[in-house]
């Protein structure tokens, strides 16, 4: 099936729908970096992921949402840390931080690499949200490049190579803030972060005390 370019200014979204429901993957802007993505009822889509940034299944994918009520359908809110996760969500989303979560059972092993949590983060960009929406609002997610190579934060810095590898592609121009998001684990005692990106630990302790 040939590939297809979408400008930002001129996307349809049925045919993205399409595409990705089909086993399709799209490589696609968000306000971080770009990213490339699978439904996540397509085993086989999410397969392609891994292939085409020739990638073991060790590392987990991420679960771009378009709305926070979406959480709840991936991840576990645990009542204990739900005042945390509402004052979290309230600050930072939609913006750039992952918030590490348990799963449910009906999140396909694959995207969390066997393991028992997934992370889960709203875009702050409404191309990405749109583009999230239309496959009902989860869209299993990763850096759009092949594994150990430059995370691509402008559509110019996409590689050839890599854009060939995928069905569809969404030229978003530059990401607003070309940095990774945060990622904030919430799935122990206390929380932790795991990686330091555009938003800084001491402006997460505003929110939610000291971590």
């Amino acid at each position: 099936m040939k590939r297809i370019v979408f400008k930002e200014d001129n996307i349809d979204l049925e045919i993205i729908k399409n595409r990705l429901i089909n086993d399709g993957v799209i490589i696609y802007p968000t306000d971080t970096v770009y990213g490339v993505g699978a439904s996540i009822d397509s085993l086989k889509g999410l397969c392609k992921i891994y292939e085409i940034k020739e990638r073991d299944f060790k590392s987990p994918l991420i679960a771009l949402l378009s709305k926070v009520e979406y959480v709840e359908k991936i991840a576990i809110i645990d009542e204990e840390k739900k005042t945390i996760i509402e004052k979290l969500a309230n600050r930072f989303w939609p913006g750039a931080l992952t918030i590490i979560l348990n799963k449910k059972e009906t999140v396909p092993d694959i995207i969390v690499s066997g393991g028992k949590t997934i992370g889960v983060r709203i875009p702050d960009l409404k191309l990405a949200q749109e583009i999230i929406e239309s496959v009902g609002g989860i869209l299993p997610t990763t850096s759009a490049n092949i594994s150990g190579e430059k995370t691509p934060r402008s559509f110019e810095e996409l590689s050839e190579e890599f854009k060939k590898r995928v069905d569809i592609v969404v030229d978003g121009g530059k990401s607003p803030l070309g940095m990774e998001s945060t990622i904030l684990d919430l799935t122990k005692t206390f929380p932790k972060i795991l990686r330091e990106g555009a938003i800084k630990k001491e402006t997460i302790e505003e929110v939610i005390g000291k971590i």
